[in-house]
């Protein structure tokens, strides 16, 4: 599976892989570039339910801002479960927070992916009130400043320190069984390497 394949126009080289599944959060250049997947994939890109080769993905509405989508408009979030974990990719989420019924959508989520670099997305303070709300066992910051990029967004440093983290060593991958998953009300960060 693959979520919001970005465009070189960002400053990075984007990479090339097969792919079954492909969800598209919004029309954005920087999150729908679908020709950097070959051809095959199961393309979604709006809200509703969807089973693919066994994966059940739920797309629902928000919005990429906080004006309810007047500024950049609409955007989905996607939640799918994989091996009996749930996980959530919040896309380029804008709103100040996650409205009940979104919430009531949503359900349990074992992994959260959330953006965090502000300026187009919630902000580090605004994931944290997010993640308040969603309470994930695994968090997975995303849509932040790294090298090569030349959209201004914030470092991870500053969602770091939010949530309470001083230094937090990046993993090359996530590895993860449902077993091995943090118990309720324990809420783990993950920060993982870029490319």
């Amino acid at each position: 599976m693959a979520i919001d394949p970005f465009s070189k126009e960002i400053g990075l080289t984007p990479p090339r892989f097969k792919t079954d599944i492909l969800l598209k959060t919004h029309d954005h250049r920087d999150h729908s570039n679908l020709e950097s997947i070959p051809e095959g994939a199961f393309i979604i890109g709006e809200p509703g339910e969807y089973e693919i080769k066994g994966v059940p993905i739920t797309g629902i509405e928000s919005f990429h801002d906080d004006q309810n989508g007047k500024e950049r408009g609409k955007n989905t979030i996607y939640k799918f479960e994989v091996e009996e974990i749930k996980l959530a990719h919040l896309g380029d989420f804008g709103e100040k927070e996650i409205r009940s019924e979104t919430l009531d959508e949503l359900g349990d989520i074992d992994i959260l992916f959330i953006p965090v670099g502000g300026v187009y997305t919630i902000d580090a303070e605004g994931a944290e009130k997010i993640i308040r709300q969603i309470e994930p066992r695994i968090v997975i910051p995303m849509h932040y400043k790294i090298p090569g990029l030349t959209v201004k967004l914030a470092p991870v440093d500053e969602f770091l320190k939010e949530m309470g983290i001083k230094k937090l060593e990046p993993e090359e991958k996530l590895v993860i069984k449902k077993k091995d998953l943090p118990e309720a009300e324990q809420t783990k960060i993950v920060l993982l390497k870029t490319a």
